[in-house]
């Protein structure tokens, strides 16, 4: 099983030095392996939800199913569509180990957080990223979330609790299922972590995508149950309605 790696190990040393894009192969003009043009190019969310930021055809609007029914999360921040290269890119990070291009995105992320950050979003008491099924962590060998919770809390210099949450029960593949389906698949999957702190603080959950929401949904209720003032999710891309 593979471990993960820790932040000084080469995987992080490489990316710390001036080199060639991930992307093009270009010569890139600033720390991180990606060039100016590359970093245009990648699929930026645009006009969305501003409360789960599904893709919308205007700006500050609200979804239908949001308004229907507010979600337990405040809101979800997020840079990107789930479209070409970053897909490509997430799921060779996260099936694939490849290391580099998670981080990658988390460091692109970051900074698109700390733009936020700056513009007012409230800035999180900690971070913690969405707990991995047991037989998909041993599987893999790694948790995605974990890692670039780790590298997020770095560049922003916020809290990691890496622990406080866990999943209690192996639930089938979100991807394989329909919205009705994830929630029901979802119910009392999770559970906090004997001793961790939750009153009156302000939660971030850290995903690599959102799709439905209803992992996010389940963990804020649970965050919310338990005391949190706030929670937020933060994740590299988000999915459109299916057929959109």
């Amino acid at each position: 099983m593979r471990c993960q790696p820790r932040d000084e190990q080469q995987v992080y040393i490489c990316l710390k030095n001036v080199q060639t894009c991930l992307l093009c192969d270009e010569p890139a003009e600033a720390e991180m392996p990606i060039c100016d043009a590359c970093e245009t190019d990648l699929p930026w969310l645009g006009d969305h939800c501003q409360t789960c930021a599904l893709p919308m055809p205007a700006a500050g609007l609200t979804c239908g199913e949001c308004l229907l029914e507010p979600p337990a999360f405040e809101q979800v921040v997020v840079p990107w569509r789930y479209d070409f290269p970053v897909d490509s890119l997430i799921t060779r990070f996260k099936h694939n180990a490849k290391w580099p291009f998670g981080h990658l995105l988390a460091d692109v992320a970051g900074q698109y957080l700390q733009h936020r950050f700056d513009e007012g979003l409230p800035q999180p008491d900690v971070l913690v990223p969405v707990p991995l099924a047991n037989k998909r962590l041993r599987k893999r060998g790694f948790n995605q979330a974990a890692m670039l919770g780790r590298w997020l809390s770095q560049q922003l210099n916020r809290p990691f609790e890496e622990h406080a949450l866990r999943r209690i029960h192996d639930t089938s593949a979100q991807q394989d299922l329909d919205a009705k389906a994830r929630k029901r698949n979802l119910r009392q999957a999770f559970a906090l972590v004997p001793g961790v702190e939750v009153k009156s603080r302000h939660f971030a959950l850290i995903d690599d995508v959102l799709t439905t929401g209803a992992t996010a949904q389940a963990l804020a209720r649970l965050l919310r149950d338990a005391g949190a003032a706030r929670v937020d999710v933060y994740c590299l891309a988000r999915t459109p309605k299916p057929g959109n």
